[in-house]
């Protein structure tokens, strides 16, 4: 079933038509790209998550994103592979929970754990005191249903992160969204998160963004066709006060519309020039013709007036 909505935008002489149809892709991934700064949350606690709606709590080690370190005037002095830091902290979950049942190696472990949870907190204390931030980049592929990713401290110990921040109402998520889309960009496609700037001053909270994405194919005049996404978004602020059990984060809920919009580009024919070209000759004719008749009448009334004044 197929929708025809005619929306015709000029750009050297091309048209692009939107038809609707419902989308009956399955099985395939949805691509997403990130790329934003945290100015007050340095990379060390700084986390990616996604999860899909059937609760699946997924980390894609194979996905490349990237976490640069920044200082407190935003320049980059630093850069690590956020697969990396993931894999690692799942190789000491494991070996944590394997320990813990092994009751001859417990007390060894249990040091090593808290020497490494101090050193930890040292870093992330220092980073904080020197006013570092942290910029997250590059594309999660995530299952093609509805969902969330979120960027947020999750990943820490509880006991940690309380020994870092002092309490979740010290967590800033300040960021900025230099660039959020689900798939490559084609002519005249403005994401509406793009260069979006929420910045907290004396406060915390989460950040709740609703995305509705809409499935989307770009039919050049050539016939190449490039799948992609566009999305609205909704924002929703939660401010963070001292009896919250949860910690501050940044939220991207997304859901898909069972609508695909196919916009194609077209060529405009001669003979649709020649039919706008006689419309504007013919107003130009008629406008002409109502200033003559116009003109005419005026001199002539002013012309009677005159010759009346004369003969009295």
């Amino acid at each position: 079933m197929r929708f025809l909505v005619r929306r015709n935008i000029c750009c050297r002489r091309r048209n692009r038509e939107h038809l609707m149809s419902v989308d009956f892709k399955r099985g395939e991934t949805l691509p997403i790209h990130i790329n934003m700064t945290f100015p007050s949350l340095p990379c060390d606690v700084a986390s990616v998550d996604a999860i899909d709606l059937s609760g699946k709590h997924e980390v894609d080690l194979d996905t490349n994103i990237w976490k640069l370190r920044l200082n407190s005037h935003g320049h980059i002095i630093g850069t690590e592979y956020l697969s990396d830091l993931v894999e690692k902290q799942h190789t000491t979950r494991n070996h944590d929970d394997k320990e813990h049942h092994d009751g001859s190696a417990k007390k060894p472990h249990k040091f090593s754990f808290d020497k490494d949870a101090e050193n930890m907190i040292n870093k992330v204390k220092k980073a904080l005191e020197n006013g570092e931030g942290c910029r997250v980049y590059g594309v999660l592929d995530v299952q093609r249903v509805a969902g969330n990713f979120h960027i947020s401290v999750h990943a820490l110990n509880i006991y940690v992160a309380q020994m870092i921040f002092g309490g979740a109402t010290h967590v800033n998520v300040s960021h900025m969204i230099h660039d959020l889309s689900f798939g490559p960009k084609y002519p005249g496609l403005h994401n509406p998160l793009d260069d979006t700037v929420r910045i907290l001053h004396d406060t915390s909270g989460t950040f709740k963004y609703y995305v509705k994405i809409v499935p989307t194919e770009y039919r050049y005049i050539s016939k190449e066709v490039l799948p992609t996404n566009q999305f609205s978004v909704s924002e929703y602020f939660s401010p963070m006060n001292e009896f919250d059990r949860t910690w501050p984060a940044v939220y991207f809920l997304y859901d898909l519309s069972p609508i695909t919009v196919t916009i194609k580009e077209e060529r405009r024919s001669f003979l649709h020039f020649i039919t706008r070209l006689s419309a504007v000759l013919g107003g130009t004719f008629a406008l002409t013709g109502m200033l003559d008749r116009w003109m005419y009448r005026l001199i002539k009334a002013l012309t009677t007036t005159s010759a009346r004044g004369a003969f009295q």
